[in-house]
C-alpha cells in the first residue's frame, strides 16, 4: 500500500512545483513519524511498504530523493537500490539509507551502491528536515536548469529555422531577381552581361562564358572581371574572343559529360601565341557549369574565386543560378534563329515578289496591247478578259503577302494628309468595280450629306475598302446585295461593307482577322485566297488610330465589316483638297519621243516596247547594263524605263551612271521592277530615278507619266 500526503492547510499547486520524495519502510509507525517530519518542507510524500512496491512507484514517478529503510523482509534496503540504479531514470537519484544500527561492511556497501548518507534511528528531526531539504533544492534546481535546457535548445532551434528562412527568403529574392533579369532580353549579348550581374561578386571573384560554335570549338565569348573595375564585354566587342586553353576546354568537356558543376584549380582561359595570360591573384578555384539545352550542350560558365565561393550551401545556389541561364542562353539562341529564318522569309518573299512579278508584267502588257486592237471574236474578248481578271487577282495576292511580311517587320508606315470622303470611296468602288460587276452583284454606296474629311493615307485607306468590297463579292452569290455605307457621328467616321452572302460560322469569328485564317479549310472550297486580306485590313485601320470589327448572323446570313476612324466636318478652308492621285492623262507625245527599255526578261521588254510604239513612241530594248548605257549614248532617249534585277550591272548602277552621261543626265528615269520594298524604293531615289513602279505596272499610270514628261521639243527623231 502506498500513499501521498499533502499538509493540510496548504494549497496543491503553490508558486512552486510540488517534488516527489520516496519512504520506503516495512513499518507503519515510521511513516507517520517521516510524514510528520517532512511535512513542513510542503512537498509530496510518497510512502512505499516494501521494496517490490518501491520499483513500481519509481516506474510511475520521480523522485527528488528517496528515504530507504535496510533492514525490510522480502527484499532489504541494499537489494532495493542495487535494482533502483539499474534503471537509467532513477541512476543518479539520491538515496538516504534510514536504520537502527550499521555496521562498517554494511556502510561501504550502501556507499557503493549510490547512497548519499546514512540516517540512524531515532533520527533527529531538523537534520533529517535539512537534508531532505538540499537534495529538493538540487532536483528542483536541476529542473529548472532542464527547463532552461529545453528552452535555449527551442530557442536556438527557433533562431535557427528563422535564419533557415530568411536565408530561404534571400536565396528565393536572388533566384527571382535572377529570373526576372535573365528574362529581359533575347539578345545573346545582352544575356551574357546579365548573367555576369547576377554572377558578381555573390558567386565569384571573376566570371567568364564560353559558348559552343558553329565548328563545335569552346570561345571565350564573354568575360568580366569587376575587381579591376571593368564591365563586362561581350560579342564581336570582346577581343578575347578565341578558342580556350586546352586544359579548360578538357575541365568543360568533362564538366558537360559528367553534367553537374566540376571544381578544379585555377586555369588558365586562354594562351597568346609566346605569353600567357594569369588570372587575378587570390583566385584559389575555379567552378565549371556546364550549360544545357535540354540534352545539347551549350558550352559553360566560369566562375573564379576563393574556395569559400564553392561552399556545399553556395554550390546549390550557383546550380540554380546556372539553370535559370541556361534557359535563357537556349531562348536568346532560339530568338536568334527565328530572326534568322525571319529574315530569310522577309527575303525570299521580296525575291518571290519579284520573280512572280517579272512573268506578270508581259501578260499585263499583251492584255493591254489586246485591248487597242479591235477583236471580232466574242471569244478572245472572253480570253482577254479572263487574262486581264486573273492578273490583277494574281498581282493584289502578291502584294498582300509582301504586306504582311513589312508589317511583321514593322515596315509599315502611312503618310497622311487631308483626304474627302467621297473621294476615298470613290478610289475604292473604282478599283473593286470590275469584280463586282463580273459577279453581276449590286453595289449601294451610302455616303453623308455632310462633307467629312480623314487624315489618312489615300493608298492605304482605299486598299481597306477595296479589300472589303472584293471579300464580300468574293463570298456573295451572284445577283447579291454590297452595301458601303458610311456616317459621322461627333468626331468619328464610322464605316462598313455589308453583304448577303454566306456569313460567319459563329465559331469562327473571333478568328476573322487572324494571318491566314480561313472558315472553310476543305480542298473543294469555291472561294480561294490567302487568309490575309482582313489581317491587313485590321493592322492598317489601327495604324489610322481606328477600330475594326466583324458582324454575322450565322451560315447564310451575310456578313458585316464596320470601321471607324477619327475625322471631322469639312470647312472652307479644306477646299480645294491636295490632289491625292494624278488621273490618267491620254498620252500625246509631240512628235515621235524615244524611249529605252531596259529588262533581262525579253517578254516583257517586248510587249512593252509594242505597248510604247501603239502608243506613238518610238522604243528600243536593251537587256543588261552595258548595252543599256551603249544605247543611251548612241540612241539619246528622252526617258529610260530600267528594270532593276538586271544580271551583272543592276538597275541602280546603271540609272548612277546614265545620270553622268549627258545624253542622258536630264531624261525620266523610271524604275520598273518587281522589287516593292521600302528599302528598294529609297534606293531608286538615292541612284537618281524618277518614279519607282512595280512589276506589272498601271500601264494608264505609266503612260501618263511618261506623257506630263514629254516636252514638244524634246527626244525628236532627226
Amino acid at each position: 500500500m502506498s500513499a501521498v500526503l499533502a499538509p493540510a492547510g496548504v494549497p496543491q499547486g503553490g508558486d512552486e512545483e510540488r517534488v516527489n520524495i520516496l519512504v520506503v519502510d516495512d513499518l507503519s509507525e515510521k511513516h507517520v513519524v517521516f510524514g510528520s517530519i517532512l511535512e513542513e518542507l510542503h512537498q509530496n510524500v510518497v510512502h512505499a511498504r516494501s521494496g517490490k512496491e518501491a520499483l513500481r512507484l519509481i516506474l510511475k514517478m520521480e523522485f527528488a530523493v528517496i528515504l530507504l529503510d535496510v533492514n525490510m523482509p522480502d527484499i532489504d534496503g541494499l537489494e532495493t537500490a542495487k535494482l533502483i540504479r539499474q534503471y537509467r531514470k532513477t541512476a543518479q537519484t539520491p538515496i538516504l539509507f534510514i536504520t537502527a544500527y550499521a555496521d562498517e561492511l554494511q556502510t561501504i556497501q550502501g556507499y557503493a551502491l549510490g547512497a548519499v548518507d546514512y540516517i540512524s534511528t531515532p533520527v533527529v528531526p531538523e537534520i533529517l528536515r535539512s537534508k531532505v531539504r538540499v537534495f529538493v533544492d538540487l532536483y528542483r534546481m536541476n529542473r529548472q536548469l532542464q527547463v532552461q535546457m529545453v528552452q535555449r535548445e527551442a530557442l536556438a532551434r527557433s533562431e535557427a529555422a528563422r535564419s533557415a528562412a530568411e536565408d530561404a527568403i534571400r536565396r528565393a529574392n536572388y533566384l527571382s531577381e535572377a529570373s526576372r533579369l535573365l528574362s529581359r532580353s533575347l539578345n545573346t549579348d545582352d544575356t551574357i552581361r546579365t548573367l555576369f550581374q547576377i554572377a558578381l561578386p555573390s558567386l565569384a571573384e571573376l566570371a567568364a562564358v564560353a559558348l559552343t560554335d558553329d565548328h563545335g570549338d569552346l570561345r571565350c565569348t564573354g568575360l568580366q572581371d569587376p575587381a579591376n573595375g571593368s564591365s563586362p564585354v561581350t560579342g564581336h566587342a570582346l577581343a578575347q574572343r578565341r578558342k580556350l586553353h586546352p586544359q579548360l576546354t578538357q575541365a568543360i568537356r568533362l564538366a558537360t559529360a559528367s553534367r553537374q558543376i566540376e571544381l578544379v584549380p585555377p586555369l588558365l582561359l586562354w594562351e597568346e601565341t609566346g605569353s600567357q595570360t594569369p588570372l587575378p591573384e587570390g583566385i584559389e578555384q575555379t567552378a565549371v557549369c556546364p550549360l544545357f539545352a535540354g540534352d545539347r550542350p551549350l558550352g559553360a560558365l566560369l566562375l573564379f574565386g576563393q574556395r569559400q565561393h564553392f561552399e556545399c550551401a553556395r554550390m546549390s545556389l550557383i546550380d540554380e543560378v546556372v539553370s535559370r541561364a541556361s534557359i535563357a542562353m537556349e531562348n536568346a539562341r532560339l530568338y536568334t534563329l527565328v530572326q534568322e529564318a525571319d529574315a530569310r522569309k522577309n527575303e525570299f518573299l521580296a525575291m518571290l515578289a519579284h520573280e512572280l512579278r517579272n512573268p506578270l508584267a508581259p501578260i499585263s502588257n499583251a492584255v493591254r496591247i489586246l485591248h487597242g486592237t479591235e477583236l471580232q471574236d466574242p471569244t478572245l474578248v472572253w480570253a482577254r478578259d479572263v487574262i486581264g481578271r486573273q492578273v490583277d487577282h494574281m498581282s493584289r495576292m502578291v502584294d498582300d503577302l509582301l504586306d504582311v511580311s513589312r508589317f511583321a517587320r514593322g515596315k509599315v508606315s502611312v503618310k497622311t494628309e487631308l483626304l474627302a470622303l467621297a473621294t476615298l470611296c470613290e478610289r475604292a468602288v473604282e478599283a473593286s468595280e470590275p469584280l463586282i460587276r463580273a459577279r453581276q452583284q449590286q453595289l449601294s454606296v451610302e455616303l453623308p450629306e455632310e462633307a467629312v474629311v480623314i487624315e489618312g493615307d489615300m493608298v492605304r485607306l482605299s486598299q481597306i475598302l477595296s479589300n472589303l468590297l472584293n471579300n464580300a463579292s468574293k463570298f456573295t452569290p451572284a445577283h447579291g446585295q454590297i452595301v458601303l455605307a458610311a456616317a459621322f457621328t461627333g468626331q468619328e467616321l464610322r464605316m462598313s461593307v455589308r453583304d448577303n452572302g454566306q456569313g460567319i460560322d459563329p465559331a469562327f469569328l473571333p478568328h476573322v482577322f487572324d494571318l491566314f485564317a480561313q472558315g472553310d479549310q476543305a480542298l473543294d472550297r469555291p472561294h480561294g485566297g490567302l487568309g490575309i486580306g482582313l489581317t491587313l485590313v485590321k493592322h492598317l485601320v489601327e495604324l489610322h488610330g481606328g477600330k475594326v470589327r466583324a458582324f454575322s448572323e450565322g451560315p447564310d446570313r451575310g456578313t458585316e465589316i464596320s470601321l471607324s476612324l477619327p475625322a471631322r466636318l469639312a470647312t472652307e478652308a479644306d477646299f480645294p483638297l491636295p490632289a491625292t492621285r494624278t488621273p490618267p492623262v491620254a498620252p500625246r507625245p509631240a512628235g515621235l519621243v524615244r524611249v529605252l527599255v531596259v529588262d533581262d526578261l525579253l517578254a516583257s521588254a517586248d510587249t512593252m516596247k509594242v505597248l510604247l510604239e501603239s502608243e506613238g513612241y518610238v522604243a528600243r530594248i536593251a537587256t543588261d547594263g552595258e548595252s543599256a548605257l551603249a544605247a543611251a549614248r548612241e540612241f539619246m532617249p528622252s526617258i529610260v524605263i530600267l528594270d532593276i534585277g538586271l544580271p551583272g550591272m543592276n538597275g541602280f548602277e546603271v540609272a548612277q551612271q546614265m545620270r553622268q552621261l549627258p545624253e542622258t543626265r536630264d531624261a525620266l528615269l523610271i524604275a520598273l521592277t518587281g522589287y516593292g520594298e521600302a528599302e528598294s524604293r529609297q534606293r531608286s531615289q538615292k541612284a537618281g530615278f524618277d518614279h519607282h513602279v512595280v512589276k506589272p505596272a498601271d500601264i494608264d499610270f505609266l503612260l501618263s507619266v511618261i506623257s506630263q514628261a514629254v516636252q514638244p521639243k524634246e527626244g525628236l527623231v532627226t
